[in-house]
């Protein structure tokens, strides 16, 4: 199973961005999948998740209303669009897929397999 995050690059603040996350080895179906980031030396953050069946989302608050998580039925990828985006969005993007409880698909270790991740920044 391989996990594909593509999408990212420079941003101004206030702009928009939209990456996705495409599995190879791997059907959506059942399945949740996360979006997290990181920065240098901080523990991976919770972003956003939806459940590919049923469509069930959660947001992280610094993001609710500015992010939103879809799936893209055509393209079997789940995309994340990113708008009002603030220099603290910065950070690299990581999609993940798992099978959490609804309480647990803010949690890193609720899912199993993780994208190579890919870089987002917001500078003027």
């Amino acid at each position: 199973v391989q996990l594909q995050a593509s999408g990212g690059g420079l941003v101004q603040p206030g702009g928009s961005l939209r990456l996705s996350c495409a599995a190879s080895g791997l059907s959506f179906g059942g399945y949740t999948i996360g979006w997290f980031r990181q920065t240098p030396g901080n523990e991976r953050e919770f972003v956003a998740a939806i459940r590919w069946s049923g469509g069930n989302t959660a947001y992280a608050d610094s993001v609710k209303g500015r992010f939103t998580i879809s799936k893209d039925y055509a393209e079997d990828t789940v995309p994340l669009k990113m708008n009002s985006m603030k220099p603290e969005d910065t950070a690299t993007y990581y999609c993940a897929v798992g099978r959490p409880i609804t309480s647990s698909m803010r949690f890193p270790s609720s899912y199993y397999y993780w994208g190579q991740g890919t870089q987002v920044t917001v500078s003027s």
